[in-house]
């Protein structure tokens, strides 16, 4: 039964709703996010308040003829649509395209009562607001033979999986994360579907309470070794750091034996796990933590260095104090290293891939492009857009560029919210849409 305060916190935070789905604490001072990307970001004071700020995006889909906005010299049409949460896509050697389709488990249990609404938050920021009701938590399957951007076949490949995210292909071997184990399949090249039950090859943190539950996964270049992201069990260790075990980390796993280790921790939520090609280094993006003030922590992509620390929960940017946590850790605190490169805060980055193609123009190739979910603990929208990040010598050498954006209307509702992104055997841009419930295909002007 839910108490008399939890109702009146529901109720409280019920009033501040408006008819765009907004959430707002209280307003803004201007703020420049530009200063908050690159190397050096913007650090302001925190800020923290009973109710944090809140501005939640009303999903309304995409109509028919909309499609996103992109950058000059390139065209966006839709690979596939009728999708039920595309948040993650895979492409196989032969070209075929995975696509992760997937809900979110459970919400967490309610142990504060502004959990309660916390928790609606989550479910809509992570979960489309609930939008789409047809099967998902599945993996389906994208033929195009020709490469012009319509597939000639589309099937589920994978059903009745687990809150999948993450897949990765060594040989025949097919591993898929779900939320609480890597699953195993045998793949046979031009597969359009796998009918056998799969093997539970190693188990993941996962519920009951299971707050980041996407788990990224990659493969080492050489197959030995995979790597699966872990997400934090909650913003700050609210529900108590002995639900944190394993967790806000990236794990590294020998294929060959199954052991596992702690490869690098301090990670409030890894997603978009991929290796650099000059560099050969693993990198990802990560969401920082939050109600903390709209412009605080920035969330980033870094390079993950073996052993390393990155401050989650003790610590942000480096040696930065979080008040909030109590025991602190100077210990640990004293080890946190900053990330290589801040994306401004609460955009909420998804995936990553870096551009190895040579289909778009000269000005993408050798960097990275990001997926950013978009933000809801601030009153101004930030993120909702697929940016380039450029590369020089196996690091960030200047300013995210805006990609794909238009996910928002003049309202401020969403028409979608990009999460994953690939690059397809023609060397063109997919971007996963989970609450436009579509994939986009990014192709340079005047190609297919």
């Amino acid at each position: 039964m839910i108490s008399r305060t939890t109702m009146t916190w529901l109720a409280g935070a019920l009033v501040l709703c408006g008819a765009t789905g907004a959430l707002a604490a209280s307003e803004e001072a201007p703020f420049d996010t530009s200063t908050q990307i690159g190397s050096n970001p913007k650090l302001p004071e925190p800020q923290q308040s009973l109710l944090p700020s809140m501005h939640l995006a009303k999903v309304v889909g995409w109509k028919d003829g909309e499609t996103p906005t992109v950058a000059p010299g390139l065209k966006i049409e839709a690979l596939a649509t009728g999708l039920q949460h595309p948040r993650s896509i895979y492409v196989l050697p032969n070209g075929d395209i995975l696509v992760v389709e997937s809900k979110s488990p459970a919400l967490d249990p309610i142990k504060r009562p502004k959990d309660l609404v916390m928790g609606i938050v989550q479910a809509m920021v992570t979960s489309g607001g609930g939008s789409g009701s047809g099967p998902s938590n599945r993996i389906t399957l994208l033929r195009d033979t020709n490469g012009d951007g319509k597939p000639e076949t589309r099937s589920v490949f994978l059903d009745h999986l687990y809150s999948p995210f993450g897949v990765a292909l060594v040989g025949s071997d097919l591993y898929v994360a779900n939320t609480d184990a890597i699953m195993h399949y045998t793949y046979t090249e031009g597969d359009t579907k796998i009918t056998s039950p799969g093997e539970r090859f190693l188990d993941l943190p996962g519920g009951p309470i299971d707050h980041h539950w996407t788990k990224s996964l990659v493969a080492s270049p050489d197959g030995n070794l995979l790597y699966v992201g872990v997400g934090s069990n909650s913003n700050i260790t609210e529900n108590g750091i002995e639900a944190e075990k394993n967790r806000a980390a990236i794990w590294q796993v020998d294929r060959a034996s199954g052991r596992w280790r702690i490869f690098a921790s301090g990670l409030r939520n890894p997603n978009g796990l991929s290796f650099q090609p000059q560099s050969g280094a693993l990198w990802a993006v990560v969401n920082e933590r939050d109600e903390l003030g709209p412009n605080l922590v920035p969330d980033y992509m870094t390079s993950v260095k073996d052993g390393a620390f990155y401050g989650w929960p003790y610590s942000y940017y480096g040696q930065h104090l979080d008040p909030r946590v109590m025991p602190q850790r100077p210990d640990l605190v004293a080890k946190a290293i900053p990330p290589d490169y801040a994306l401004s805060s609460h955009v909420a980055p998804l995936g990553m891939t870096f551009y190895t193609g040579d289909a778009l123009p000269q000005k993408y190739r050798g960097g990275a492009f990001v997926g950013e979910h978009g933000s809801w603990n601030r009153d101004h929208f930030n993120g909702y857009k697929v940016v380039y990040v450029p590369f020089a010598n196996g690091t960030p050498s200047g300013k995210a560029e805006d990609v794909v954006t238009g996910f928002l209307n003049d309202k401020g509702e969403a028409r979608g919210r990009p999460v994953g992104v690939a690059v397809d055997k023609t060397g063109a841009l997919l971007v996963a849409d989970d609450v436009g419930n579509t994939v986009w295909r990014i192709t340079a002007t005047g190609t297919q």
